[in-house]
């Protein structure tokens, strides 16, 4: 069996579904799919807004179960985009494990790399060009912390048009 690590920013589409699959087209073994994709728990929201006082901007107080609310809501619509893309890999005849998390996108990447012994790693992401200037982008930090191939993928994008 071929594991194969994948952190998603957002929900595939059917090209970034194409992509993945034509990667691993040539192997002659079963492939699995680790998909993960992150959504920002209510403490992460609770943490960038504390942030914020460190700014001088003044925030208006919210209501706790308002903040629950938004949580549940926010975790709601990401397994419905986990979903969704496990779906699309799924059609194409592959094996997924989709997990949804609250964690460090790469903390998570990482453990799912080892627990799974996976043979690569692959980030989906939007285009972060500040993040990936300063090496601050998920694909910089998890080629620091992991020993398998890493490769870094711009979502929605053709193969021929993620040259930068």
């Amino acid at each position: 069996m071929y594991t194969v690590a994948v952190l998603v920013e957002r929900a595939l589409n059917d090209l970034d579904a194409d992509q993945l699959v034509a990667l691993h087209e040539a192997l002659d073994d079963t492939v699995t799919y680790h998909l993960i994709l992150p959504v920002e728990s209510s403490s992460a929201a609770l943490a960038s807004s504390l942030s914020s006082l460190g700014t001088g901007e003044i925030a208006p107080a919210v209501a706790p179960e308002l903040v629950l609310d938004a949580a549940d809501e926010v975790r709601r619509q990401g397994a419905e985009e986990l979903d969704a893309s496990a779906a699309l890999l799924r059609s194409r005849d592959q094996v997924v494990v989709p997990l949804l998390t609250d964690d460090d996108p790469v903390d998570e990447l990482v453990r799912v790399v080892r627990e799974h012994s996976a043979d690569e790693a692959i980030i989906l992401t939007e285009p972060h060009f500040v993040k990936e200037f300063f090496g601050l982008d998920w694909s910089a930090r998890a080629k620091r912390a992991l020993d398998v191939p890493t490769l870094h993928l711009i979502e929605h994008v053709p193969f021929d048009g993620q040259a930068r």
